[in-house]
């Protein structure tokens, strides 16, 4: 497909199948992935998973990317109110780009006000922060409103790496 997916992890307890499975199926669907997080150290999964960050996401601005994607897991709440992460969210929306979060991390979508009046899903621990910030919370396992993709947490995983897929076939 010739396009580049960035996956942005936190350092530590991102959630492991979020991250790996829509890698996989990006990656076969021969999307270039790269991953970028606070630091270029490696990573640690919730479930123990280890990933080595390609880049840092203040790099994410000068990459040719399709789309943006937040991995979930505890640890992303430290891109709940990070202001690189929400510029650089925001930037890539404006841009006709498509934005993604799974689990909690839409969270980070809301704050950064990209979800206003848009239907969102996240993990249910989220839904309030998503109904704050003027989301349409839908509750489905994977929920597409224009160019933004969220997913509901690790049992959505595949589908959501799936419909990143079918989304960058569209753009």
């Amino acid at each position: 497909m010739g396009k580049t997916v960035a996956l942005i992890i936190a350092e530590r307890n991102f959630r492991d199948e979020e991250y790996q499975k829509p890698k996989e199926i990006l990656e076969k669907a021969g999307i270039i992935v790269l991953t970028a997080s606070t630091s270029l150290g490696t990573a640690v999964g919730k479930l123990g998973m280890t990933a080595k960050p390609d880049l840092l996401i203040g790099d994410l601005e000068n990459q040719d990317l399709a789309a943006l994607i937040f991995v979930g897991g505890g640890g992303s709440s430290q891109y709940f109110e990070d202001q690189t992460a929400h510029r650089l969210v925001r930037r890539f929306y404006e841009q006709g780009k498509i934005v993604g979060a799974i689990c909690i991390a839409p969270v980070i979508l809301a704050n950064a006000g990209l979800l206003k009046g848009k239907r969102a899903t996240v993990f249910p621990d989220g839904k309030a922060d998503l109904e704050k910030n003027g989301a349409v919370y839908t509750g489905k396992p994977v929920e597409v409103d224009g160019t933004i993709i969220t997913g509901a947490g690790p049992e959505a995983a595949v589908a959501f790496g799936e419909g990143i897929v079918e989304m960058l076939k569209k753009v």
